[in-house]
C-alpha cells in the first residue's frame, strides 16, 4: 500500500487508515477486531484512528495490537467525558482522558492526539490546546491535532499550534477544499480525510433509514455523478481515488466490521487510479451544483 509523508511530523503514513468507530458503537467482538486489524495490516495499513468517545472501540484495539505497537501508528482523540465525572472541554477532561486512552491503548505513548470536533469557542479559550500541548511535552503523545469540520476545522489550522488535522473530505463534501486544505498544507500539517467515501450513501435507491447517510445521500441525487449509476465497487473506487487525490490529503480512514473488506480496500485502490482530468471533472460538476449551506458534515 502506498505510504505519505505525514506533514512535518515525519510519520509516513499508509493512505488507508482503519476507523475505530464502528467496532465500538456496532459492539464487534474481540475475537473480530483481531481479524479485522490483523488483515488491515497485511495489506500494509499502519495508521488506527479511533476516540475516547467511541464506547469500547480503544479497549479491544489495545488488545489488538498489543504485540504490534512498532508497526502501527496510533491515534486517538479527546474533549468528550465519555464517562469521566469532569465536564466536557475541560483541563482535566483532557488530561484524565488522555490518560485513560494510554491506558486502554496498552501503550506508553499515543502517535496523534486530537481534540475532537469541539466548538470555536472552546478553541478560543485556549486552556483545553494548552492541556494538550502539554501532554505532548511531557511525551504522552507525539503530535496534536484537530477533528472537525466547516469554520472551526479553519480556525484550528490558523491557530497554527496543532500538527495535524482530520476533516470530512470526499465526492459530496468538498468546502474544503478552497480554503481549509490550502491552509492547512502551507503549514505542513498531516491531514486525515474522513467519510473518504461519502459512507457509500448512493448505494441506496431510497432514503436510507440511517440518518447519518441522510446528508450525502440528498447530495449526492443533486450532483448526479454517472460514475455513481454502475458498478458499486467501481463508484467506491472512483471516490475513494478522487479523496486521496485532493492536494495535501496524507491518510483516508475507513471503517468497516468486515476482515475481508481490507484486501478489497486495497485492490480497490491499486486497479483505479483518477486521472488529473477525471479529478477536475469531478470538482467541476460538484461546484456547479454545491449551495452555500453545503458545509463540512461532523
Amino acid at each position: 500500500m502506498e505510504r505519505r509523508l505525514f506533514g512535518k511530523t515525519g510519520m509516513e503514513v499508509s493512505v488507508l487508515g482503519f476507523g475505530g468507530s464502528e467496532i465500538g458503537y456496532e459492539h464487534t467482538s474481540s475475537a473480530t477486531v483481531d481479524k479485522l486489524l490483523g488483515a488491515a495490516m497485511d495489506e500494509g495499513l499502519n495508521v488506527v484512528d479511533t476516540a475516547a468517545c467511541y464506547v469500547d472501540s480503544e479497549e479491544k484495539i489495545g488488545a489488538a495490537v498489543r504485540h504490534h505497537r512498532s508497526q502501527l501508528y496510533l491515534f486517538s482523540k479527546c474533549g468528550h467525558a465519555s464517562g469521566l465525572p469532569s465536564a466536557d472541554w475541560t483541563r482535566e477532561t483532557i488530561r484524565d482522558s488522555i490518560d485513560r486512552s494510554l491506558h486502554r491503548l496498552r501503550t506508553d505513548y499515543i502517535d496523534l492526539m486530537q481534540l475532537h470536533t469541539c466548538s470555536s469557542q472552546v478553541l478560543a479559550d485556549g486552556s483545553v490546546v494548552e492541556e494538550l500541548i502539554r501532554a505532548k511535552e511531557a511525551g504522552k503523545v507525539r503530535f496534536i491535532g484537530y477533528s472537525g469540520d466547516h469554520d472551526t476545522a479553519l480556525q484550528a489550522v490558523e491557530m497554527g499550534v496543532f500538527d495535524a488535522l482530520q476533516t470530512s473530505i470526499n465526492i459530496a463534501d468538498q468546502r474544503v477544499l478552497e480554503d481549509v486544505l490550502p491552509a492547512a498544507v502551507e503549514r505542513q500539517m498531516g491531514v486525515i480525510a474522513k467519510r473518504p467515501i461519502a459512507n457509500a450513501a448512493w448505494k441506496s435507491k431510497e432514503l436510507p433509514s440511517n440518518s447519518y447517510h441522510h446528508v450525502y445521500w440528498q447530495r449526492l441525487r443533486e450532483i448526479d455523478y454517472d460514475f455513481l449509476h454502475g458498478n458499486l465497487e467501481e463508484g467506491v473506487a472512483t471516490a475513494l481515488s478522487f479523496t486521496l487525490s485532493c492536494p495535501g490529503v496524507s491518510v483516508a480512514i475507513v471503517g468497516t466490521s468486515n476482515p475481508g473488506r481490507w484486501k478489497q480496500n486495497a485492490l480497490l485502490l491499486n486497479e483505479r487510479n483518477l486521472s488529473e482530468q477525471e479529478y477536475r471533472a469531478i470538482r467541476e460538476q460538484y461546484l456547479a451544483v454545491a449551495k452555500p449551506d453545503w458545509v463540512g458534515q461532523t
